[in-house]
């Protein structure tokens, strides 16, 4: 198999492959040459990276230096097709296997065949089709689960599984008990310094996830999030978070559950926004229509559920806002990686995080050891921090676009913790501190405003600045009860309000 390796072959393709490309799939290539016909290889490269393009060049050269065939797995439809075209645009003549094809009389006629797993699993069980003389298997977005049943019917095949992210859905079934080996592609930092890909602007909102309840998959259940992510006031967190960061962007916003979409949806349409919701559960045409708004709409929203982590492009999106919490590092991945596709005028895209995300996984962009998480899996998702730790140890830094509308004040600093062990060193009572937080908030609402109207509009934007100094006096006062933070948050707000009184 050395020769598929040669330059000459790789002037022949339609599509140019960049070097980065070129060199991971020599790579991938060098482990089959020195492998028995049964190896099983897996290839991880991060979303945007080019995958298919790839492993479609790997199926060209694969077919035209072997008298074998190739099948593609995958595991949604919409990537079946999108990888049909692709393979066609390498030249590869392939045909697509789905619920409509029972038998396959013309299989002659094709070195190629891309299948969806279910479908292929019930043809292959029921014994209707037979696949004849296949060599290499090249399984799509291998980190789900379904492909395993799969393994019996290729097990003197070549196996080729591709991922953004070598972590198992099933924390049950580890991908090292199916793959020999992990060959790692460019990390997200260096395809961005290079040029590939987009950076991320991360912002955090501080979001209280105590009643998240974590299901058998080990992620956080619908019902949880649904009742946390549909209250008012996450609600309002998120609006105000669209409005002072991505208001006017195309916007993506990924929610945990149907209804928590549609009490979005609800919400940003009676503002007057520009906004569609998706799920699982509208048609084919519902989707195919509501995609092309969303391609078409500068400052389309779209809302939706899981459904757009996978085979979806769009690289016009601007903003990706993570309204919902969740402990999959491949969903975390996969959601922001959505906005990271580049253009000729976009190398930056921002992401809202309102689940406590960046703070669990760390920064989008940053090193990954694979290699690690791949071999000790279970060491890996037991350091995943729990949420109280993060709620405990997040510190709130106002973003540059609201600090500048307090551009009066040399300094908007208050430390609470400091301010309480202050009050209780002067014989004060602990409230002390809390009284001279507000005093702080209203000074510098005063001088940045020139009417009490204005004054009270501004305290919309400190609504995150305020929750946060009530989370670490509750810390201090040893209270930290829901229903005490809340009528706290109302109290505080009402003083705030009325401090403006006779001071314009």
């Amino acid at each position: 198999m050395s020769d598929v390796i040669e330059l000459n072959n790789e002037q022949e393709t339609k599509k140019n492959l960049y070097d980065y490309q070129l060199a991971d799939l020599n790579r991938i290539f060098e482990v089959f040459d020195n492998s028995p016909e049964n190896y099983n290889l897996l290839y991880q490269l991060p979303t945007g990276g080019g995958k298919t393009v790839i492993f479609s060049e790997i199926v060209r050269r694969y077919i035209q230096n072997h008298n074998k065939k190739v099948v593609i797995l995958t595991h949604r439809i919409e990537l079946c097709k999108q990888t049909s075209k692709m393979l066609s645009g390498f030249d590869v003549k392939n045909k697509v296997i789905n619920s409509k094809v029972k038998e396959l009389p013309d299989q002659d006629q094709y070195k190629c065949f891309v299948a969806m797993v279910e479908t292929l699993n019930n043809r292959l069980n029921d014994k209707k089709l037979n696949l004849e003389d296949i060599g290499l298997v090249i399984i799509d977005e291998a980190h789900y689960n379904s492909f395993r049943k799969l393994f019996k019917f290729f097990e003197k095949c070549l196996i080729l599984g591709v991922t953004a992210t070598p972590l198992s859905s099933n924390i049950k079934l580890p991908m090292k008990d199916n793959y020999d080996k992990l060959i790692v592609g460019d990390d997200i930092s260096t395809l961005i310094k290079n040029g590939f890909l987009a950076n991320a602007e991360l912002y955090n909102f501080d979001v209280e996830l105590n009643g998240l309840k974590i299901g058998i998959n080990g992620d956080y259940t619908v019902k949880s999030s649904e009742a946390l992510y549909t209250n008012s006031h996450m609600l309002s967190k998120l609006m105000f978070a669209y409005e002072e960061m991505s208001k006017g962007k195309k916007t993506l916003i990924f929610n945990n559950g149907i209804n928590t979409s549609k009490e979005v949806y609800y919400s940003f349409k009676k503002a007057g926004y520009n906004i569609r919701h998706l799920d699982n559960t509208s048609t084919k045409q519902e989707r195919k229509d509501i995609l092309k708004w969303f391609k078409n709409t500068p400052d389309g929203i779209l809302t939706s559920v899981s459904i757009l982590t996978t085979g979806f492009d769009e690289p016009t999106v601007e903003s990706v806002i993570l309204n919902r919490a969740t402990r999959s590092l491949t969903l975390y991945f996969q959601m922001i990686g959505r906005g990271s596709r580049i253009l000729e005028n976009k190398t930056t895209f921002q992401v809202l995080d309102l689940g406590n995300n960046v703070v669990r996984f760390g920064p989008w962009n940053q090193s990954v050891d694979w290699q690690h998480i791949f071999k000790y899996p279970d060491m890996y998702l037991d350091n995943l921090r729990n949420d109280e730790d993060i709620e405990r140890d997040f510190v709130y830094v106002m973003p540059d676009s609201l600090r500048g509308r307090f551009k009066k004040s040399p300094s908007i600093e208050f430390d609470m913790k400091d301010e309480y062990q202050k009050a209780l060193g002067e014989g004060l009572k602990s409230f002390t501190a809390i009284e001279r937080s507000i005093e702080q908030h209203s000074k510098i609402c005063i001088e940045n405003c020139e009417t009490v109207q204005e004054a009270r509009a501004l305290t919309k934007i400190l609504q995150d600045d305020i929750a946060y100094r009530i989370k670490q006096y509750s810390y201090c006062i040893m209270n930290s009860t829901q229903n005490y933070k809340d009528w706290l948050f109302e109290e505080y707000n009402r003083k705030l309000r009325l401090s403006f009184n006779g001071k314009f």
